[in-house]
């Protein structure tokens, strides 16, 4: 396969990466986190995969 510009071995978009790498920058410079952080978590979601965990723990301890 022949190489691309700005394209990595596995196809990553170089200037894309360091554009998101400097918006990211600039967030934590000001303290705030990108939109995508909280968008992409469901806080529902983890909390009720750490109750299980702590469920299969407990379960594990007393066997």
């Amino acid at each position: 396969m022949a190489k691309q510009p700005n394209k990595t071995f596995a196809g990553t978009n170089i200037q894309e990466v360091r554009q998101q790498n400097a918006q990211s920058a600039q967030a934590a410079q000001a303290g705030q986190f990108g939109t995508e952080f909280a968008a992409e978590t469901n806080v529902q979601h983890v909390k009720q995969q750490n109750a299980q965990a702590e469920a299969r723990k407990a379960q594990n301890v007393n066997q």
